[in-house]
């Protein structure tokens, strides 16, 4: 593995459980079954490739990147609401998850093409 790719799985790793830390510190009031399934919505942005990768790779970029989860976690504290501070926290968390585990933000080229390198299974030509 590639030192930079190793750098930002390792990133994603410490986001993943900062993000899950700062979610239990609060008092979103969810249940844990209920904070699992909010934990994985943001891969409902799979289906923009419903409508092919430029869609696909908008979408699961728009809702995969740091930043998204961040202005929920802001706004929620800033308005002093929890649920929303939560939600933003899983959301981090999410992004982090999915960098840890390989998946980068998304090429145009296709799902398997992301900024860590492909993913998948591989064509032994």
């Amino acid at each position: 593995m590639q030192d930079t790719v190793l750098w930002q799985r390792l990133e994603g790793a410490v986001v993943f459980v900062v993000g899950i830390w700062l979610y239990l510190l609060g008092d979103g009031g969810l249940t844990w079954w209920l904070a699992i399934l909010v934990f994985f919505v943001p891969d409902l942005s799979f289906s923009g490739y419903l409508l092919g990768p430029k869609v696909g790779a908008f979408t699961y970029n728009l809702v995969h990147v740091y930043a998204f989860g961040a202005a929920f976690l802001v706004a929620g504290t800033a308005l002093s609401l929890p649920m929303l501070s939560a939600l933003g926290a899983l959301w981090i968390a999410h992004s982090g998850f999915d960098r840890m585990l390989g998946y980068g933000l998304k090429s145009t080229e296709g799902f398997h093409f992301t900024h860590l390198g492909r993913i998948g299974k591989q064509s032994h030509e």
